[in-house]
């Protein structure tokens, strides 16, 4: 695996070193100590997998807040995906930037994401899945979000939304907190 830093402090876009040969290709999606020994979260505690139908759609953007903020893994396993992370951290220098990744199924890119930040996607192609591991597990009492089209984020979504819930187009503006 490769680690290489993003625009957003802390966070990483984790590339894979496939293997391949005449049966298909190998690699390793994660090794805890690649993670430990550039001093990131190496242990994961829950995983889930979000399943979308249409293109367009879009999840988040979504974090949770303390004592329960998580780190996550992100990585599209089918479809394609722009995924998002937007950092909520005053005391960080990317603070308020966002950075946006095309994930996609047999990339080789996945994205780790720091505790403070905000992630969403919005689905480039029909029938996706989003692989998540996470480093605490889900505390509904401490979701949270911010709106999609923040302007203290000025998140550019690259196309049209198509579906989003309810919950995610309620959330507050992050100036509003």
């Amino acid at each position: 695996m490769r680690f290489e830093p993003t625009d957003i402090a802390g966070a990483f876009a984790v590339r894979l070193d496939w293997n391949a040969d005449a049966r298909g290709a190998f690699a390793r999606l994660f090794a805890d100590d690649d993670f430990a020994a550039r001093g990131l979260v190496d242990r994961f505690v829950q995983a889930s997998l979000s399943v979308t139908r249409e293109a367009g759609t879009l999840r988040g953007l979504h974090f949770q807040r303390a004592p329960h903020a998580e780190v996550k893994l992100v990585r599209c396993v089918r479809g394609a995906i722009f995924d998002v992370i937007a950092d909520l951290r005053p005391e960080s220098p990317s603070y308020l930037r966002w950075q946006g990744f095309e994930l996609m199924q047999n990339g080789d890119l996945a994205l780790y994401i720091p505790k403070g930040c905000a992630h969403g996607f919005q689905t480039l192609r029909d029938d996706c899945e989003v692989l998540y591991q996470m480093s605490a597990r889900y505390a509904p009492d401490h979701a949270d979000g911010v709106r999609y089209d923040d302007p203290a984020l000025g998140v550019h979504w690259p196309r049209p939304i198509t579906v989003m819930s309810e919950r995610d187009r309620a959330w507050p503006a992050w100036a509003a907190r």
